[in-house]
């Protein structure tokens, strides 16, 4: 990869991943809602997965989705349907005692949403269309741990940002506001993926 063509990837890693999508727009609340430290198992789980959904794509998994559409798909509206159902329960957590009483996302179940996360699989599929179009092993693990290094800061800036604002939404109507705000606007963060 040329100095020019690295500059450009690593725009394109930070732009897209500082952006407001599914997972920032998750951390944040879940900033607000348990503190930043309750909220790095969630953090960490999005970074890994992520990292491990670019090595498959840059591996040829994109290639399954040209051969059959229909699986594809598929993915979009189970991807659709879960992030219906995360905006319902951040929606639904109004007070803060509520909040609260919902355990953060762990690890796990957020290095699994990165597979039904429609900004997720963009990114993904751009950076190797655009970026890098070599199928070599070492060349797709550089590539998924340099979009890590940039990814994890922009992720931790949102969670951070929503720790931050934790105690001032614990005043009044303020924390359900946000909690349905948030909800709403996960909703909305699925226009690009259903038109």
């Amino acid at each position: 990869m040329s100095a020019d063509l690295l500059a450009a990837f690593c725009l394109f890693a930070f732009v897209s991943s500082i952006t407001p999508g599914p997972n920032n727009l998750m951390l944040l609340a879940s900033g607000v809602n348990h503190g930043f430290r309750a909220t790095l198992r969630h953090l960490f789980g999005v970074s890994a997965g992520f990292a491990l959904m670019l090595v498959a794509v840059g591996m040829g998994l994109a290639e399954l989705f040209e051969r059959w559409p229909l699986l594809h798909e598929l993915l979009r509206w189970v991807g659709a349907g879960y992030l219906l159902w995360l905006a319902w329960r951040i929606a639904r957590s109004g007070s803060p005692a509520q909040a609260q009483a919902q355990p953060p996302m762990g690890f796990f179940a957020a290095a699994a949403f990165q597979w039904v996360n429609p900004k997720a699989w963009m990114m993904g599929v751009t950076a190797y269309t655009t970026y890098v179009q070599a199928r070599d092993l070492p060349l797709v693990l550089a590539v998924a741990l340099l979009f890590a290094v940039i990814n994890l800061p922009c992720l931790s800036t949102w969670t951070l940002l929503g720790s931050r604002l934790r105690g001032w939404m614990a005043v009044g109507q303020r924390q359900r506001c946000f909690n349905l705000l948030m909800g709403g606007l996960l909703v909305i963060s699925l226009w690009p993926m259903l038109r």
